[in-house]
């Protein structure tokens, strides 16, 4: 590997080596000869009614509660959109998606987060909020394998979330993509699988088990608030993509989502683990949770570390990451966010190497 090549730990995306290049274009083929008239015209805003109910099957829930869309970003758009007014209080882990910040906040909404614990959210911070007088509308939790942090809610806090939800009265939007690429410990249940009061909304997509390109997500929540959300998807579009989700349909239910999950899930698992190693060989004073699943970790540094600093830093050295301080609020000026999915073993150990270098750089400057 030359010094000139760029490694990036920025983009949560799979590389081209662990995409099912083979078994979309297949899938492709069987979805125009199985229903070419289904998937060439306008379909219906719900999305491709096979998939749908494939989905509905999948999560234990009737079709009526299923709604299929370009991507969760769009399904996220679409709650927020239906839910949360301008002024209305809503509750985000702290850190969060970037994406979930900038669209609540566009929406209007009064953003309060929540510290993420190794465990996941910290349902007793949460409970102080609720207990203060702040009624949110909603609460978005990403239970598994967080985006950017990496870890997974503890069955305990699940419950904990489930029960404060029903005494405060707001709805937990479950935002589930990475649940599948699990390579480390056991699956736990989702909230929407524990919910009796409806009250979860779930989203996923088959970004991260699948591929990006195919821009495939879904919403499931009860039959009233996804039928509101259809006709809002109707007036702004008719219908989702067809072909892609007809796509999306035949490699289901070929099985080759499943080789697709065990490919994606091994490969990251060896990621995950190189990184893990890299980051306590080269930079031991880095504080993290390793992930049992998912794309990302995240990295804590000293505070004489500034990522303000660090990323022109690592940029100098062909090495991209994403600064702390774009998934929350205020604050994160000492952590990164690591993206290990679409970089090889060796790629992870060089990249460490330089961002390592990065640092010493850093800590030489803040220190004359």
């Amino acid at each position: 590997m030359t010094a000139e090549q760029l490694i990036s730990f920025a983009r949560g995306a799979p590389s081209l080596d662990i995409v099912d290049v083979a078994g979309l274009k297949a899938a492709a083929t069987r979805a125009f000869d199985t229903d070419p008239s289904g998937i060439t015209a306008y379909g219906t805003s719900v999305g491709y009614p096979p998939l749908r109910e494939w989905i509905a099957r999948k999560h234990g829930v009737t079709s009526d509660q299923v709604l299929v869309t370009n991507g969760s970003l769009q399904a996220d758009a679409f709650l927020f959109d239906h839910l949360v007014k301008p002024g209305d209080p809503v509750v985000v882990e702290r850190p969060t998606y970037d994406r979930t910040l900038l669209n609540l906040q566009q929406q209007g909404g009064q953003v309060y987060q929540v510290p993420v614990e190794p465990d996941g959210v910290d349902t007793a911070e949460l409970r102080k909020l609720l207990e203060s007088g702040v009624r949110p509308k909603l609460a978005h939790i990403i239970p598994n394998y967080q985006n950017p942090a990496g870890v997974t809610l503890s069955l305990d806090k699940r419950h904990e979330l489930l029960d404060l939800a029903a005494e405060y009265g707001f709805t937990i939007f479950e935002d589930d993509p990475y649940a599948d690429i699990r390579f480390r410990g056991e699956p736990l249940p989702s909230m929407l699988s524990l919910d009796r009061r409806d009250l979860v909304v779930h989203a996923s997509s088959f970004t991260k088990t699948v591929c990006p390109g195919v821009r495939v997500g879904y919403l499931v929540g009860a039959p009233d608030l996804i039928a509101a959300i259809a006709k809002r998807a109707t007036n702004l579009y008719i219908s989702p993509g067809m072909v892609s989700e007809a796509i999306v349909h035949q490699f289901c239910v070929s099985g080759d989502i499943d080789r697709s999950i065990a490919t994606v899930s091994a490969a990251l698992g060896e990621r995950a683990r190189v990184l893990a190693e890299a980051l306590r060989r080269h930079l031991p004073e880095a504080r993290f949770t390793e992930p049992d699943g998912g794309y990302f970790l995240w990295i804590e540094l000293p505070e004489d570390v500034h990522v303000d600093d660090l990323a022109p830093a690592a940029a100098e050295r062909k090495v991209a990451v994403v600064k702390g301080s774009d998934f929350v609020l205020d604050g994160g000026q000492h952590a990164l966010r690591l993206a290990f999915s679409a970089v090889t073993a060796e790629q992870i150990e060089e990249g460490v190497r330089r961002l390592a270098d990065a640092v010493h750089s850093v800590r030489d400057a803040s220190a004359r």
